[in-house]
């Protein structure tokens, strides 16, 4: 049987060791990547919640997935990872629903 929890936790650590990269940027990182690629893939407006569901959704199954390889919740770790995942694409997401872009002059 494949242990996906022990896989995906030494692929993190990997992407870690391999950038020198600390856990707190690499979440901040992971959330404006998955941000841009959900808006990409699902190509709709930063603005709209589809964009920022998308990194919750990620972020969610990270969290899942270090709870289970770790076999409790790291209260400690899982709630800066969350906020340091979701902040910034979340100040995006209500930044733009609140002064969207300016449609084009007209000439």
């Amino acid at each position: 049987m494949i242990d996906v929890p022990g896989l995906y936790a030494r692929f993190i650590s990997w992407i870690g060791d391999g950038t020198g990269t600390t856990d707190t940027v690499l979440h901040i990182h992971a959330g404006m990547a998955v941000l841009m690629i959900a808006r990409i893939v699902t190509r709709r407006s930063l603005g709209t919640f589809i964009p920022l569901s998308v990194v919750m959704l990620a972020e969610l199954t990270n969290e899942v997935l270090d709870r289970l390889h770790y076999h409790s919740w790291r209260w400690w770790d899982t709630i800066p990872d969350i906020i340091n995942t979701l902040f910034w694409p979340t100040v995006i997401c209500i930044a733009v629903r609140l002064r969207p872009m300016r449609p084009a002059r007209r000439r």
